[in-house]
C-alpha cells in the first residue's frame, strides 16, 4: 500500500495555483515572478519545478523553469545568511524539510490492521490518510514557494547572484548535505546564537525604536510559539473526531445489516449523516490547519528571523564599541592610530547602515504581519461559519429523515 501511494500520480503532482502565494504581503512589482509550477515526491526527496517569469535584463530568458531539491533551497538561504551585506535585512526563513514520515507510518499501521476492519471502514480510513498525505505535500510545496517569492519581492535580495544561479542554472547544482565537520560548525554557530540571545536580552538599547522592537519580538515569538502548539492540538482534535465518525458510521451500518426491525433504517440514516459529518469535520480541520496553524507557524519562524536581525545589529554594535576602545588605546600609546581610526570608521559605518536598513525591515515586518493575519483570520471565520451552517443543516435533515421513518 505504501508503494502504491508513493507512485500515485494524482497524489504526487503538485497542483499549485498559478497566482502568487498570499502567505506574505508581496509588492506589486511584476518584473520578477517566481512560483513552483509542479512538484514530484519520491521516497527520499521532493523535486520542485521552479518557474520564473521576468523582464530583468540580467536573465538570459524571460520565461524559464529549473528543477530543484530541498537541499538547494537550504544552500540558497545559507548564502544570504552568510553575506554581511544583508546583515540589516530580515532573511526570509528557510522552508522546512519535507517530512512525510508521520503519514507513511499511519498508512503502514493501517495496512497492518486491515484484517481488524470492515472493507468499508478500511477504505474510508485510507482515503482520510491519503488526503492528509496530500495536504502535507502541498503545504511543503507552498512553504518552498513562499521562500522564493519573498526573495523575488525584496528590492535587494532579488539581485543576489546566488539567487540568479538558483533560478536560471539548468544543470544539477550538486549541493550536498553537511559533513561531520560542517555539522560541528553548525553546533558552535548555535552556541554563538545562544550567547547572542543572552547578550541581546541583557542589552539596553539607547535607541528606543530598537529597544521596543526587541521587547516586542522576544515576547511575540514566545507567545506565537505557544499558540502554534495549541492550534496544532485543536486541528488534531478535529481530525480525531473525523476518524471517530468513520468508526461509528461503520458500526451503525453493520448493525443495520443484522437488525430486522424498523431500527435498520434509523441506523442507516444516522450512519449516512455521520459520513457527511466526517467530511465536514475534515474540511474544518484542513481549513484551521491552513488558515491558523500554518499562519502561526510561518510567523513564528519569521519572528525568529527578525530576532536574528537584532542579534546581528547587537554584534555590530559590540564591534563598534570595541573599535572605539581600541582607538582610545592607540591614541593613548600614540601607536597605529591611523589604522585604529580606519577600523573604527568602518565599524561605525557598518553599524549605522545596519540600523538604518533594520528600521525599515522591522516596520515592513509589522505591516506585512498585521495585513496577513487580518486576512487569514477573516477567511477562517467565514469558513468556520460556512461549515457550522452546513453541520446544522445536516443534523436538521437527519432529524427530519428519522421523524419520517417513525
Amino acid at each position: 500500500m505504501m508503494d502504491g501511494l508513493e507512485e500515485s500520480p494524482d497524489l504526487m503532482e503538485g497542483e499549485q495555483g498559478k497566482s502568487r502565494s498570499d502567505t506574505v504581503d508581496l509588492n506589486t512589482d511584476t518584473s520578477l515572478q517566481v512560483d513552483i509550477s509542479d512538484a514530484l515526491s519520491e521516497r527520499d526527496k521532493v523535486k520542485f519545478t521552479v518557474h520564473t517569469k521576468t523582464t530583468l535584463s540580467q536573465f538570459k530568458k524571460s520565461d524559464f523553469s529549473v528543477v530543484r531539491q530541498h537541499e538547494e533551497f537550504i544552500w540558497l538561504h545559507a548564502r544570504y545568511e552568510e553575506n554581511e551585506d544583508y546583515a540589516g535585512i530580515i532573511i526570509p526563513p528557510a522552508p522546512p524539510r519535507p517530512d512525510f514520515d508521520a503519514s507513511r507510518e499511519k498508512l503502514q499501521r493501517l495496512g497492518e490492521g486491515e484484517g481488524t476492519m470492515t472493507k468499508e471502514e478500511f477504505s474510508k480510513m485510507k482515503q482520510e490518510l491519503e488526503a492528509e498525505y496530500l495536504a502535507t505535500f502541498k503545504k511543503t510545496v507552498a512553504m518552498h514557494e513562499v521562500f522564493l517569492q519573498r526573495l523575488a519581492a525584496h528590492p535587494v535580495l532579488r539581485n543576489d547572484m546566488n539567487f540568479e544561479v538558483f533560478l536560471e542554472y539548468e544543470q544539477d547544482m550538486s549541493v550536498r548535505g553537511k559533513n561531520k565537520k560542517e555539522k560541528l560548525g553548525g553546533f558552535f554557530k548555535n552556541l554563538t546564537k545562544t550567547a547572542d540571545e543572552v547578550l541581546l536580552s541583557g542589552h539596553k538599547d539607547i535607541d528606543s525604536f530598537f529597544e521596543d522592537e526587541k521587547q516586542f519580538l522576544v515576547e511575540y515569538h514566545a507567545k506565537i510559539k505557544d499558540a502554534t502548539t495549541k492550534a496544532d492540538k485543536m486541528t488534531k482534535a478535529h481530525k480525531n473526531v473525523a476518524d471517530n465518525y468513520i468508526q461509528i458510521s461503520s458500526g451503525l451500518m453493520q448493525l443495520a445489516t443484522i437488525e430486522n426491525t424498523e431500527l435498520d433504517k434509523a441506523f442507516t440514516k444516522v450512519a449516512e449523516a455521520l459520513e457527511k459529518a466526517r467530511k465536514l469535520e475534515g474540511r474544518v480541520a484542513s481549513d484551521e490547519d491552513l488558515k491558523l496553524s500554518d499562519s502561526l507557524r510561518y510567523y513564528m519562524r519569521d519572528s525568529s528571523a527578525g530576532l536574528d536581525l537584532l542579534y546581528r545589529r547587537v554584534r555590530s554594535l559590540t564591534d563598534f564599541e570595541n573599535a572605539n576602545k581600541a582607538l582610545e588605546k592607540a591614541r593613548t600609546k600614540n601607536k597605529e592610530v591611523a589604522q585604529a581610526e580606519k577600523v573604527q570608521q568602518a565599524a561605525c559605518e557598518k553599524f549605522e547602515k545596519i540600523s538604518e536598513t533594520a528600521k525599515k525591515e522591522l516596520t515592513e515586518f509589522k505591516q506585512r504581519r498585521i495585513a496577513y493575519f487580518r486576512k487569514n483570520l477573516v477567511d477562517l471565520v467565514e469558513l468556520e461559519l460556512k461549515h457550522a451552517r452546513a453541520q446544522v443543516q445536516l443534523l436538521k435533515n437527519c432529524i427530519s429523515a428519522l421523524n419520517e421513518e417513525a
